[in-house]
């Protein structure tokens, strides 16, 4: 989707008032485009939400499905977002929080459940062939049940782990090249952002960082970033009730992005669209899309997009 400068403003400013929301005009693919980006978990943290899926998207490319985080519940998402679960053919891990990869090998046995059939390559970092090998061990008694009465084909060979601690192109095929920069996400240190150029687009990942001058660099003149946020007002309110603040606001302040910080991010990387997700907080209390908006425009004057789930952009 592309608004000119003149359009865009006078949306924003049309948004500020409660006339009309930005992020809606993002529910379909602009015309001529053959990349598409789903949004299909926006919450930030482990803690299930209400009113946000877990963390993960998915780009599909002549109707191929490249996965990204397989946070609770992805499977169901992909499935409602329209997707045969026999599309998928990579996914790709930012890094290894809870969030971002418990449903990474459920993902896998529930499309095998249904109709895939062929070869899964998936990309991330130690230890994901150990996570791989494992969750096929304890999923095996099933497996080996399915196989048998259902007649599917044996899922393990499948499955193809590639695990990589270093930046650099990641995998590329006829349909896209997939390259990866390790971001600022401590105390993981193997945590990373993506970035896929397709023909027709260009679409960055950030995973979960701190302001990043890698995720800058990996990020320059794309057409979209989709990028985490945190609205440090609401979490001030709610750390308030949290018995382990002190420690947990350390933490949200050296591995994460506030919302200034990231519409810095995005004007140093001159991204066409920032598009956030993975809200914190992204659940309790709700916010309203013009809170996010208001809190990112002083800082990025581009298209910016409050992502949701589902929403396809």
């Amino acid at each position: 989707m592309h608004i000119d400068f003149n359009r865009r403003k006078l949306l924003a400013a049309f948004a500020a008032l409660g006339l009309v929301n930005i992020s809606s005009l993002a529910q379909t693919t602009a015309p001529g485009k053959k990349t598409r980006l789903i949004l299909l978990g926006t919450g930030g943290g482990p803690t299930p939400k209400e009113s946000r899926s877990a963390p993960a998207q998915v780009i599909v490319i002549n109707d191929v499905a490249y996965v990204i985080d397989c946070g609770n519940g992805v499977a169901r998402q992909f499935v409602s977002a329209g997707l045969k679960l026999s599309a998928i053919r990579n996914v790709f891990i930012t890094h290894h929080h809870s969030d971002h990869n418990a449903d990474y090998g459920n993902l896998l046995l529930l499309a095998w459940s249904a109709d895939l059939a062929h070869r899964v390559d998936t990309y991330g970092p130690p230890p994901l062939v150990r996570m791989t090998r494992q969750f096929l061990e304890l999923n095996d008694y099933d497996i080996q049940t399915r196989i048998t009465d259902e007649g599917r084909p044996p899922l393990a060979p499948l499955i193809h782990a590639h695990e990589f601690s270093e930046p650099g192109l990641i995998m590329q095929d006829e349909n896209v090249k997939v390259t990866a920069t390790l971001v600022r996400h401590p105390p993981v240190v193997s945590a990373f952002a993506y970035r896929f150029d397709t023909a027709d687009r260009s679409i960055v990942i950030s995973g979960d960082t701190a302001p990043s001058d890698n995720l800058i660099r990996l990020a320059q003149g794309a057409d979209v970033l989709v990028h985490e946020v945190m609205y440090m007002p609401a979490l001030e309110n709610l750390l308030t009730i949290e018995t382990n603040a002190i420690r947990l606001k350390e933490h949200l302040l050296a591995a994460h992005s506030t919302a200034e910080q990231i519409g810095k991010v995005a004007t140093a990387a001159k991204v066409k669209t920032l598009v956030l997700s993975h809200f914190v907080p992204g659940g309790y209390p709700y916010l309203d899309d013009h809170v996010w908006l208001d809190a990112v425009r002083p800082h990025f004057t581009g298209e910016i997009i409050v992502g949701r789930d589902l929403m396809e952009i």
